[in-house]
């Protein structure tokens, strides 16, 4: 806890300074003022994040963290969890939907087992930070420790760090669980203070008894732990799972070093309202990718104020909406950077009114 406030203390509010230096130039450029809409937004709040305008390329890394869930047992998924360690194979043979658009927008992956109930061994490219082979069964009891909470939460922080240090100007969240839009919902449902009917959805495409289910088993979830609304660390060690911290901690590492986050889908989001609950100013270090087709995800958007970049009814998670993202972030942090003036251009800017 003592490691996690010290992330704490070093997360700073955005200063207006940055955003006012970048729209002077985006101001500048050749082109009608405001004309290129989302886009200079976005290299406003990218300058105003990191304080300084970069050189592109970006630097830019997506973290997917993998990790199991008890809940899994109630039969939530179509899915058996046994997926969860197979992809996390396919992605480090870089054959997933992650890999493919992360090469695209020229971004490395993370892969991280937080919490996998497997037993990979040493393996090229994976990042063995594994807590315990998976989540208990939150319907029966707290899904995990609040020693294991915190302790998912620190690896998240490290990795910001990590980061920090190699030069990533640009990080996207992901993650794999089977069965980890439960935990999502049961979280967006307590931090939201929506029904649990309005923030639960099909997730990998269950059916309509299927979903039934899943409710009743997030509604049992709530009452046998009654998580604390008031302590985000007590919901997420309840009704959370080992990803969704690591993810949560990667959110406060990365404030806390001025890093720029694309968040993507509704598990990432989720873990975004428990890295606000815990630190509100994190909220101006990111940007959502887009609009999942899960229907508690506009919910916990609308919570936090983020208005997504893309609405392409994706439900996947693993990353991909970031991996999108990014492409956008670093179109407009181009456009602040490559563009010329309209001084340096020698054209003509608009006329002053008389």
């Amino acid at each position: 806890m003592k490691k996690l406030q010290l992330v704490i203390g070093r997360i700073k509010p955005l200063e207006e300074s940055g955003r006012l230096l970048a729209q002077k130039r985006l101001n500048s450029l050749t082109k009608p003022l405001g004309s290129l809409g989302r886009l200079e937004e976005l290299a406003a709040w990218y300058i105003q994040v990191t304080g300084k305008i970069p050189s592109p390329p970006l630097k830019k890394v997506i973290c997917v963290f993998a990790g199991d869930h008890g809940v899994v047992e109630e039969k939530v998924s179509v899915y058996p969890k046994a997926v969860t360690a197979q992809m996390v194979y396919n992605f480090l043979h870089g054959g997933a939907a992650i890999s493919v658009l992360a090469k695209q927008a020229g971004a490395d992956v993370r892969v991280i087992d937080i919490g996998v109930d497997h037993p990979f061994g040493k393996l090229p490219g994976l990042i063995d930070r594994k807590i315990d082979r998976g989540t208990r069964n939150m319907r029966l009891g707290r899904a995990m420790s609040r020693r294991q909470a915190l302790s998912a939460i620190a690896v998240g922080c490290d990795l910001a760090e990590e980061e920090a240090r190699r030069g990533t100007n640009l990080l996207g969240t992901g993650e794999m669980g089977i069965g980890n839009t439960t935990p999502s919902s049961a979280i967006t449902a307590l931090l939201t203070g929506s029904p649990v009917e309005a923030v639960t959805g099909r997730g990998t495409g269950i059916d309509e008894p299927t979903l039934r289910l899943k409710r009743t088993v997030i509604e049992e979830a709530l009452r046998v732990n009654r998580p604390n609304p008031e302590d985000p660390i007590d919901i997420l060690a309840k009704v959370g799972g080992y990803e969704i911290a690591g993810i949560v901690g990667l959110l406060l590492g990365a404030a806390a070093n001025r890093i720029p986050v694309i968040v993507d889908g509704f598990i990432s989001t989720a873990a975004a309202l428990i890295a606000v609950a815990i630190a509100p100013e994190v909220n101006g270090y990111l940007v959502a990718a887009h609009r999942s087709a899960e229907s508690g995800h506009r919910i916990a958007l609308d919570k936090l104020g983020l208005v997504p970049l893309l609405d392409l009814n994706m439900r996947l998670g693993e990353g991909t909406g970031a991996a999108l993202g990014m492409g956008l972030v670093e179109s407009a942090v181009r456009i602040l950077t490559e563009m010329a003036t309209f001084d340096e251009a020698g054209v003509s800017g608009p006329e002053r009114k008389r």
